[in-house]
């Protein structure tokens, strides 16, 4: 059975705050076939790049890339909210669309160099937080070779900003709204 994950997506207008359209997914998390859908879209994204490890940013992305790792049997570091992860951590600062300054970490001990890893979240935006998250992980001497979302804003640009930054990522989207 197909399912089409664009119906379960829900806009919620003025989200955070005025002017921002939200795309709601936690319609896909309340159904389990369209849940199911969607992780095996990012199960089929992953086993094609082959990687040494799945890094999830926090929080969403926690939730598609855990059950990918696990079916994979692919290791799985978090790129958290700062001060959420114990010592020692890598840090990195960095601006999103609607706040004017955040900051990701990720445990210095959670890749090794000369590692290929892919980058897992649930939605593309602006690309700040894609951006932050594979600086985190070339820090610690891996090689990003795809960043993989559910969904991705196109006129907000993240695409570009990852790949003017990195040529050779690739960067995958299931549902695009142009």
């Amino acid at each position: 059975m197909s399912v089409d994950l664009r119906g379960w997506i829900r806009d919620v207008p003025d989200h955070p705050k005025p002017g921002i359209q939200f795309k709601d997914l936690t319609p896909i998390f309340a159904e389990p076939a369209a849940f199911r859908a969607a992780i095996n879209w990012f199960d089929d994204q992953v086993l094609k790049r082959d990687p040494d490890v799945i890094a999830a940013i926090d929080a969403r992305g926690f939730v598609f890339a855990s059950p990918v790792a696990d079916r994979l049997g692919i290791p799985l570091a978090l790129v958290r909210k700062s001060g959420k992860l114990p010592p020692p951590v890598i840090r990195n600062q960095y601006s999103l669309e609607y706040e004017d300054l955040s900051a990701i970490e990720m445990r210095s001990d959670a890749l090794s160099k000369g590692q290929r890893i892919v980058i897992i979240d649930d939605l593309l935006a602006t690309g700040g937080t894609a951006v932050a998250a594979a600086e985190l992980a070339e820090e610690l001497g891996t090689y990003v070779v795809a960043q993989i979302f559910l969904v991705e804003l196109a006129y907000l640009d993240g695409r570009e900003r990852i790949t003017n930054r990195d040529p050779d990522c690739e960067v995958v989207a299931h549902i695009v709204y142009d």
